[in-house]
């Protein structure tokens, strides 16, 4: 969920890439145990749009099934959440989360699954959401892109099928905006230069594919070699299904696992007008995907990065606008001629008075905008998230579990934080902060049982 949609090749490539308690069942059930859910593509008709013979696409949404009962949920921390608080130095913090491991663990809304649980399997498939699920997100995330038959389906990015996907694999490849190039030695050519998008494709075709760990070798000479990338701190383990969803198909999945919605509107790759599809076509359908699946607006937290997005959902959809999330990091709130600093207000592209006064009233800034050291090289609340608790802006950030080993301090997500992050367990030490000093509603994770942990053991619901 970020503008910038480069896709992860190396371990510092990463790309930088809300809330109601449920019955505990049991934790008997592992995260990989297979799951009974029946939301096959049989229940829900993949088209929801029709193009007509002049190319024009013209929205025309079928009612979706409205009464699809919530399967009961078994779930599950596994060991990683142990594992962080075992690595953290000894503190108070420490001793309250180790006197919770004997905890039944809870659905919290607390915890938002970013893309499913991209960390070990492949984001935005099935399996990656019914886990999310069952380590206790309370809402899912879907990246909204679009097809080239105007069907809306989940990916990070509507130019990313290159590095999440099989498409290069399979004879769609010929079809990508830039496909391989394999030369008479059969030595791909132009590993740097691919790019598949959503819009090269039907939604049809698009569910043939089979999603992947999002990685991608730039400097392969083969297919296999390019695809072949994975981070070695996360697995291939969990990559042999990777069923691609609609987001009608995530919507009926989310509410079968008893989840809230969190869909986020990417950016086009495309000039829009597409085949007659307009940008406004395209924001007022991420909201109509959800009225024709009757699912309440309260349930509905639509993202954009782009302001501009809600703007309109405020303006033509206020029940679900009044939920609308702006998403923020440097790359859209840095003023012009500026660096992005969280702690001077004169480096913000908007002060956080004028976000409010646009009547947003959920932000969600990445993690380090919101966090900075003081001078013993303590973690503290930063000037902009200060300012947007002052403006009574509601926030929720993003993305905990996304970034390698933290031995090092970190990556892009621990900016700006230098001494204060030097092992994995200071992981626990950030969402501490995040939840108690800076007040954050929900923290995206590509883990989820990490943040379903701390909630539970604090009683954030």
């Amino acid at each position: 969920m970020t503008m910038l949609d480069n896709s992860v090749a190396t371990l510092n490539q990463l790309k930088k890439t809300p809330f109601k308690t449920v019955k505990t069942v049991s934790i008997a059930i592992a995260l990989g145990a297979t799951c009974t859910l029946s939301m096959a593509a049989d229940d829900i008709r993949n088209t929801t749009l029709t193009q007509t013979s002049n190319q024009t696409i013209k929205p025309s949404l079928k009612q979706l099934p409205k009464n699809l009962p919530a399967t009961p949920q078994a779930y599950t921390y596994g060991v990683r959440p142990f594992y962080l608080v075992n690595d953290m130095d000894e503190s108070p913090l420490k001793e309250e989360l180790l006197a919770c491991k004997a905890q039944l663990p809870s659905k919290t809304n607390f915890s938002i699954a970013h893309r499913g649980a991209p960390l070990q399997l492949p984001e935005h498939t099935y399996d990656s959401y019914v886990a999310s699920a069952q380590m206790g997100a309370g809402i899912l995330e879907c990246d909204v892109a679009f097809t080239n038959d105007g069907e809306l389906v989940c990916r990070h990015a509507q130019d990313d099928l290159h590095t999440t996907t099989n498409i290069l694999a399979t004879p769609l490849a010929k079809q990508c905006t830039v496909p391989p190039i394999i030369d008479a030695n059969g030595v791909l050519t132009n590993a740097d230069s691919i790019e598949c998008r959503t819009s090269d494709i039907s939604a049809n075709q698009f569910k043939t594919l089979t999603g992947k760990m999002d990685a991608a070798n730039k400097k392969a000479t083969s297919i296999d070699e390019y695809m072949n990338a994975t981070a070695p701190w996360r697995t291939d383990l969990y990559s042999q299904n990777g069923k691609v969803l609609t987001l009608k198909e995530h919507i009926a999945l989310a509410r079968q696992l008893g989840m809230k919605h969190t869909p986020e509107l990417k950016a086009p790759a495309v000039t829009m007008p597409f085949n007659g599809y307009r940008l406004d076509d395209y924001r007022q359908q991420l909201i109509e995907t959800y009225k024709a699946a009757g699912v309440p607006a309260n349930d509905v937290f639509a993202q954009s990065f782009n302001i501009e997005d809600l703007d309109y959902w405020i303006k033509n959809e206020p029940a679900y606008g009044a939920n609308a999330v702006y998403l923020i990091d440097d790359s859209n709130e840095t003023a012009e001629n500026k660096t992005f600093d969280k702690d001077d207000a004169t480096t913000w592209k908007h002060s956080l008075a004028d976000i409010k006064a646009r009547g947003i009233n959920i932000i969600a800034p990445a993690l380090w905008l919101l966090v900075t050291t003081d001078d013993n090289g303590k973690m503290i609340p930063s000037a902009y998230a200060k300012q947007a608790k002052a403006n009574d802006l509601k926030i929720i950030t993003w993305s905990i579990e996304r970034s390698g080993p933290l031995a090092n301090g970190g990556d892009w997500y621990y900016s700006g934080l230098g001494e204060a992050i030097n092992n994995d367990g200071d992981m626990m030490n950030y969402i501490d902060v995040l939840a108690q000093d800076v007040g954050v509603q929900g923290i995206f994770s590509d883990w989820p049982a990490t943040v379903s942990y701390y909630a539970n053991c604090k009683g954030l619901k």
